[in-house]
């Protein structure tokens, strides 16, 4: 598989160290300084795309991935407000694209018992239900990508609070998410049911970053040579 990587931080270096590990062959790297190289003739040299940059770039970079007709896995967060425009052009294009808040196999699992835990402690309106989430100092955005999901999942079913906020507020209507940013800590969320009498609570903590970067790899390999949109719940039969 040929693949472009656009974004070449700490997670580009290590999503190319595990395509290189996997035998695939990385055709083109874009990252601040040759922006200018990101364009149709390059990005057609690649079966798929994979862009983690940052969020005033991404969805100028998918944009340009659909008029490339390259399928392109993106992990860039802080760019949620446009999803639906992006989603709309990919289709519209007739393009690829694969985008999650995270790609690590933990965090999909922990998303799936996220929604279970969720429907079970509902009914026992005695709980309130809180998350906190932990990154590194240069994380761009709060609340993560990866809290957004997990506070949309547990809204599914907690379907009388108005929204997430990020305070930690004691305002019943809504989900508080509280954002610490400590270093070096890769990402750490945890979702807590308190009562007056107990907390209930599951945390998945990262170690480090080759779990996000081994999942994006295995999307850009479920991805390639398709078009339409997917999730990753596709991309891991769950």
């Amino acid at each position: 598989m040929k693949v472009a990587l656009i974004g070449y931080g700490k997670m580009g270096k290590t999503i190319e160290q595990i395509l290189i590990e996997r035998e695939h062959e990385v055709v083109l790297i874009i990252d601040k300084e040759n922006a200018a190289d990101l364009t149709s003739a390059n990005l057609q040299k690649a079966d798929v795309a994979i862009e983690f940059s940052n969020p005033e770039s991404a969805v100028h970079n998918m944009m340009a991935c659909f008029e490339a007709g390259t399928p392109v896995v993106c992990g860039s967060t802080g760019w949620l407000a446009r999803k639906q425009e992006v989603e709309a052009a990919c289709t519209s294009s007739n393009a690829g694209l694969i985008y999650a808040s995270n790609f690590s196999l933990g965090v999909n699992l922990f998303f799936e018992l996220n929604r279970y835990l969720a429907k079970l402690m509902h009914p026992h309106t005695s709980y309130d239900v809180s998350l906190t989430e932990i990154h590194h100092t240069a994380k761009l955005d709060a609340p993560s990508g990866t809290a957004i999901s997990l506070a949309e999942q547990v809204l599914e079913t907690y379907t009388e609070k108005k929204g997430w906020v990020n305070n930690t507020d004691s305002n019943p209507e809504a989900l508080a998410i509280e954002s610490l940013r400590i270093d070096p800590a890769p990402g750490t969320h945890t979702i807590t049911y308190r009562s007056a009498v107990d907390d209930i609570a599951i945390t998945h903590t990262a170690h480090n970053r080759q779990g996000f970067a081994l999942g994006a790899v295995l999307a850009a390999e479920f991805l390639a040579g398709k078009k339409g949109i997917y999730n990753m719940r596709q991309v891991l039969g769950l």
